[in-house]
């Protein structure tokens, strides 16, 4: 059991949500990023599933990572805490929103839209959340030794459907995606950049400079 004790640091995640909702609201100014292709995006109802299940995906690809290399699970979860929070400082000051159309009938996705719709506001849009931590598993994995065929296809997969849903469920724009995979990059990159530079530093053991 005390192998696993690590994945408690994932107790973080709700620290990270609560955070979420204290800047989930309009500023002195609000911003609009759509663009005509945007706008040109129909809303598709039945993408609210992949968006709806982002966050237990997220969970699923860290505990994964932890399993085949503690290390991917430690730098996947520091990246996401620091991206979130640099997220977080841009609402404050930089606070965008993407209008939500109408929502007709009374099928289940209508109402698990509206459900989302209802419980997020639509603020805390660039750069998205939803975005760069699914690109960020991509990330994890592709600089992974485990990646094979198999978990590609199926992470690669699905977190480009979640990507792809936030534009169809009239959450994010292309700016927010971009933005949100550009952050995920670079803060990933000085992640492992740190570790690696700590490695170098590590002092050799006693034992191994004795003998030189």
């Amino acid at each position: 059991m005390k192998r696993f004790l690590p994945l408690i640091s994932m107790l973080i995640f709700p620290v990270m949500g609560w955070l979420y909702a204290l800047t989930n609201r309009p500023g002195a100014q609000v911003y609009s990023l759509v663009t005509d292709l945007d706008r040109a995006i129909p809303l598709v109802k039945v993408f609210v599933l992949p968006y709806s299940v982002w966050i237990f995906y997220i969970y699923l690809c860290l505990i994964y990572f932890f399993i085949k290399d503690p290390a991917v699970y430690r730098r996947s979860l520091i990246t996401y805490v620091v991206c979130a929070l640099i997220c977080y400082g841009i609402y404050l000051v930089f606070q965008t929103t993407v209008p939500r159309p109408e929502l007709v009938g009374n099928d289940p996705f209508t109402r698990l839209l509206g459900y989302v719709y209802g419980r997020d506001e639509p603020f805390n849009c660039f750069p998205s959340i939803h975005c760069f931590s699914s690109y960020m598993v991509m990330k994890a994995l592709y600089t992974s030794s485990f990646r094979n065929r198999i978990n590609q296809t199926l992470i690669y997969g699905m977190s480009s459907l979640i990507i792809v849903s936030t534009f169809f469920v009239k959450q994010h724009v292309i700016f927010d995606a971009f933005a949100g995979i550009i952050l995920a990059d670079v803060v990933y990159r000085l992640v492992m950049m740190i570790e690696r530079t700590a490695t170098v530093r590590k002092p050799k053991p006693m034992t191994q400079r004795a003998n030189m």
